[in-house]
């Protein structure tokens, strides 16, 4: 007898967090999918909880298959490919036509493929001729991303390969749990001393050999005091700031107010926790700063994160072989997704809207006058707080993101998005998000298409299929193109094949700050590590950024002028305690694939709140018992957990979950003015007791 055909496997990357694990994928439709770690250099043979689950997201029950059109009843309905895009194309030129091109609006996610991210924001500017686009990751990466680029010239989350940390000696994480987020990267910090900045005992400050514990909406005071405490004892790398950097004395203005007792009467964290941590910043090298959520997730973030910066400047560490500073990015493509074009004041290469050089360059590519290319739009949560406004949007595709959970003051977008005209979600499985839809189309999932993604270090991956589609499933590029074609434009300018936009996407970026024209998918199926910027099919990468100079035009980092100001909402009689969100072990994002998954929803199947047992008892609580978290927005009902390790004045509270269990219920709308990106890091709650 013949022998039977192989099972299909295939290598490719975790469909989860910027890390970005190598895995290997084994099976087909007809048997369950497997997984295993590839011994790739993030994760060198191992992946998270999630990582290993991930293959039962494909099998999920619910799985879209078919297009759904909501009838005339309110009730979604199955419906052909054709009627749905018919539905969809008739509604964005009806709403066009009525009120302007800035009616329709798109919001992006930052787990889409590199390919992906490039022909959504093109689709937007060019078909649907719409200034507003923006994505969820305005949400997760954009503060250190400003901060990033004011200091250095350029915004790449960590400036060198992860696995650089492994020789590092001291590693100070501000705002970043990694233990949780990211385990596969703590191998690489297992001989370092950690330094854990969290107002929580997390499992990464238990890890920690200092934990700084500050209230939440003061990590920049911290961070102005620690660059106090370098001056003051005398750990300021003079030689480095002199020859490298520009702004020191304003920088130091503003830190000399900062003295350690200031800060310790601010933060709560003591004096000596605070020189202690310094000195082992300053005392060798080998050190790292290394920035997370935690920082950037308020409405002083951009300056959270500048001051970080700083920091590190002082130190002489970013640019150097042996040290530096970097933002862990948090989702998938979060550093691509940022990259090349879904970003509301961007074109891809990381180029400007507002330039006209850069507008010249990308027209060029697209066979269009500069002039057709719309002006920068509003940002992530504006243009959320404006749908089905007379002065905002009519009609909103939404791709790769569920604000419905995701999104700070979480009531009122869901009031926004169901005031719209016309909402197209395109999505894999029924979100929360796709349940509220007029249009809801099926897309592919991560394990049946190709494309790139970059991961947090700016190397570029390919992500490769195991699976076909289901019968009736279609790629984003697929839905894009048809859409695009029945609202009148060019069918060659829409590719559908991921290589054909890759290809598009070289070129438009060629010249950019994040240049990807001399990356091909020949060079990186050849197994070919390439870090952005690549400008030419022979050069190597650029796995280490700033060994020679920073990339401003005189080639030195800026010290940033920044103050701290604190939180946007002070606790009062009412609202008596501080609420901090953050994400835990066995769930991602806004949950929509890890709930789906046996074994994480079992591990963690609702939303809890942690509660210092002195604080429980101010309120009547009692462990494991059900409470209702209220600030001035909403509230949502989480179990107790009492925690003697959190901060008494501060509770925590994950924010993956959906109904009344989800945290951005109560979490606050002010926005960074800088990167737009929301405070969800603080709010002024109450608790109450709930009966069972």
């Amino acid at each position: 007898m013949p022998s039977p055909p192989p099972t299909p496997t295939t290598e490719t990357h975790c469909p989860y967090c910027a890390l970005q694990c190598g895995t290997r994928l084994t099976g087909d439709r007809a048997a369950a999918v497997t997984v295993e770690p590839a011994d790739f250099p993030v994760n060198r043979g191992r992946l998270c909880h999630k990582g290993w689950t991930a293959p039962e997201v494909l099998a999920a029950t619910d799985r879209l298959r078919t297009p759904w059109v909501r009838g005339r009843d309110g009730r979604l309905l199955t419906a052909s490919w054709d009627s749905a895009l018919d539905t969809v194309a008739e509604g964005l030129d009806r709403i066009r036509t009525r009120h302007g091109a800035d009616a329709l609006a798109v919001f992006g996610g930052g787990g889409l493929t590199n390919e992906k991210a490039y022909l959504l924001g093109k689709f937007a500017r060019l078909a649907l001729g719409t200034s507003n686009i923006d994505y969820n990751g305005r949400f997760c990466m954009s503060s250190a991303a400003a901060a990033g680029n004011d200091a250095f010239g350029v915004d790449r989350g960590l400036p060198f390969p992860v696995t650089d940390l492994a020789r590092a000696r001291t590693v100070l994480l501000a705002g970043a749990n990694v233990a949780e987020t990211m385990p596969p990267l703590m191998q690489h910090l297992d001989k370092a001393r950690l330094i854990a900045v969290d107002p929580r005992y997390s499992a990464t400050a238990r890890r920690a050999t200092v934990h700084l514990q500050p209230a939440p909406g003061t990590d920049l005071a911290l961070a102005l005091g620690l660059l106090h405490l370098a001056a003051t004892e005398g750990l300021v790398d003079k030689a480095y700031v002199g020859r490298r950097t520009s702004g020191f004395e304003t920088a130091m203005s503003r830190a000399a107010d900062w003295w350690p007792e200031r800060v310790e009467a601010v933060t709560g964290v003591p004096v000596q926790t605070q020189r202690t941590a310094v000195h082992l910043l300053a005392d060798s090298p080998d050190t790292y700063i290394l920035t997370g959520r935690g920082v950037e997730q308020h409405r002083q973030g951009t300056a959270t994160s500048a001051a970080f910066i700083n920091l590190a400047l002082a130190l002489g560490l970013p640019g150097t072989p042996r040290g530096g500073y970097g933002c862990l990015t948090g989702q998938g493509n979060g550093q691509g997704g940022r990259e090349h074009g879904q970003k509301s004041d961007q074109l891809p290469g990381y180029r400007s809207l507002t330039d006209p050089a850069d507008r010249a360059h990308v027209a060029g590519v697209w066979g269009v006058p500069p002039g057709r290319l719309p002006g920068p739009g509003r940002r992530a949560y504006e243009l959320l707080d404006a749908l089905g406004e007379d002065h905002g949007p009519r009609a909103l595709l939404v791709v790769g993101s569920n604000p419905v959970v995701s999104a700070p003051h979480s009531a009122h977008v869901t009031g926004r998005l169901a005031a719209l005209d016309l909402l197209v979600v395109a999505d894999f499985v029924p979100s929360e998000t796709a349940r509220m839809a007029d249009v809801v189309l099926p897309v592919t999932q991560w394990a049946e298409e190709e494309g790139t993604l970059t991961n947090l270090e700016g190397r570029v991956l390919r992500r490769r299929a195991l699976l076909s589609p289901p019968p009736l499933v279609r790629s984003d590029l697929d839905v894009l193109h048809d859409i695009a074609v029945r609202l009148g434009e060019p069918a060659e300018r829409y590719p559908t094949e991921p290589r054909e936009v890759f290809e598009e996407l070289r070129a438009a970026s060629r010249g950019g700050r994040a240049d990807y024209s001399g990356i091909t998918y020949d060079r990186l199926d050849a197994g070919e590590a390439l870090h952005w910027p690549c400008p030419d099919t022979e050069h190597p990468g650029t796995p280490r950024l700033f060994l020679d100079r920073f990339a401003h035009p005189d080639g030195r980092a800026r010290f940033a002028d920044v103050e701290h100001d604190g939180p946007a909402e002070d606790t009062s009689a009412r609202y008596p305690v501080h609420a901090t969100t953050g994400r835990i072990l066995a769930h991602y994002q806004s949950g929509a694939q890890t709930r789906r998954v046996t074994e994480l929803s079992a591990t963690a199947p609702e939303p809890f709140v942690e509660v210092h047992p002195d604080t429980a008892a101010r309120f009547g609580l009692a462990d494991q018992e059900l409470a209702r978290v209220t600030s001035p927005r909403g509230g949502m009902i989480a179990r107790v957990r009492l925690d003697p390790t959190i901060r008494p004045d501060t509770v925590f509270v994950p924010f993956h979950f959906t109904g009344d269990g989800r945290a951005n219920l109560f979490t606050h709308p002010a926005l960074d003015p800088r990167s737009g990106m929301p405070e969800f890091k603080v709010s002024a709650v109450r608790l109450d007791p709930l009966p069972e």
